[in-house]
C-alpha cells in the first residue's frame, strides 16, 4: 500500500504509480481540491475516501496497479460495474477507493475521456468545477469546493489547463438547457453565499475574489453560443425536470 496517512498524501502517490505504469488515473472530489489549493485550509477528514476517474479500457491494469499497492477490490461489484466504476479497499478496511470510467454520471453527465492528461494529479480545473456546479441538492461542502476553486483559479477565455476555461464550459451548458440551468442557480447561490453567509469559507490567502468570479461567470453563461438542442429545451424551461437525483451503488 502507498505510504501516507492522510488522504492526499495516499491519492497522490497512487497517480505516482499508475503514472508510471503508464495508466490514467486521476483524483476527483473534494481531495482533489484540496490537492489544488494547498495553501487553503483543508476541509476533508483524515479518513476521505479516495474518489478517482479513468477510462474504461484501463480496467485490467488498475486492478493490476491496485492489488500490487495492497488494495482489495470487490469482485462481485467490479464484475458487474467495472465498465462504469470499480471499487476497491485498503486491507484494514480503514480507506475505499471508488473509480469512476470516462464520464460520471449524478444530476447531469459529464464526459472526461480524453482530458486525463491535463492536470499532474486531478481531473482538470474547469472539469472539477463543473461536477461541483451540477450538483441540484448542494450541501456546504460542496459549495465550499466550488468557492476554493473560484478563490484560486482564473476563469478565462480558452481551455488552457489550470484554468477555469470558459470555451470548456461553454462546451458543456451551451449544449444542455439542463446543465446550464443548473450551474447557473449554483453560480448564484454561490455568490450569494461567499459574499454573505459562508463569507468565512473564503480563504484569507484567496487569489481572485469567488463572488466576483461567480457573477462574472453567471453573466457569461448568459451570453456563451447556445446549440438549437439548447433552444429548442430552453422553451420547455422549467416546466419539466433537468436533472436526475442520483442514488448510491452499494458494494
Amino acid at each position: 500500500m502507498v505510504a501516507g496517512t492522510d488522504g492526499a498524501t495516499q491519492a497522490t502517490g497512487v497517480i505516482d504509480a499508475a503514472t508510471e505504469r503508464g495508466v490514467p488515473l486521476r483524483l476527483l472530489g473534494g481531495l482533489a481540491v484540496q490537492v489544488l489549493t494547498p495553501d487553503f485550509p483543508p476541509r476533508v477528514r483524515d479518513d476521505q475516501d479516495l474518489d478517482f476517474v479513468s477510462v474504461n479500457t484501463a480496467k485490467k491494469p488498475l486492478m493490476e496497479l491496485f492489488g500490487g499497492l495492497g488494495y482489495q477490490g470487490d469482485a462481485r461489484f467490479n464484475t458487474l460495474h467495472g465498465e462504469h466504476q470499480m471499487y476497491f479497499r485498503t486491507p484494514d478496511g480503514s480507506r475505499a477507493v471508488d473509480v469512476i470510467m470516462n464520464q460520471l454520471t449524478m444530476c447531469h453527465t459529464l464526459e472526461f475521456k480524453g482530458r486525463l492528461d491535463r492536470m499532474p494529479y486531478t481531473l482538470d480545473v474547469a472539469d472539477l468545477l463543473l461536477t461541483k456546479l451540477q450538483v441540484v441538492e448542494q450541501n456546504e461542502k460542496d459549495a465550499q469546493d466550488i468557492i476554493y476553486l473560484l478563490s484560486a483559479f482564473e476563469a478565462v477565455p480558452g481551455d488552457e489547463p489550470g484554468t477555469i476555461g470558459l470555451d470548456r464550459i461553454a462546451a458543456v451548458i451551451g449544449s444542455d438547457w439542463g446543465w446550464w440551468r443548473t450551474v447557473t442557480k449554483n453560480l448564484d447561490r454561490v455568490a450569494e453565499l461567499s459574499d454573505g453567509p459562508l463569507r468565512g469559507l473564503v480563504p484569507a490567502s484567496a487569489l481572485y475574489d469567488p463572488a466576483a468570479q461567480a457573477r462574472a461567470l453567471r453573466a457569461w453563461a448568459d451570453t456563451c453560443p447556445k446549440t438549437m438542442r439548447w433552444k429548442v429545451r430552453a422553451r420547455v424551461g422549467e416546466r419539466v425536470r433537468w436533472y436526475e437525483l442520483p442514488e448510491e451503488v452499494g458494494h
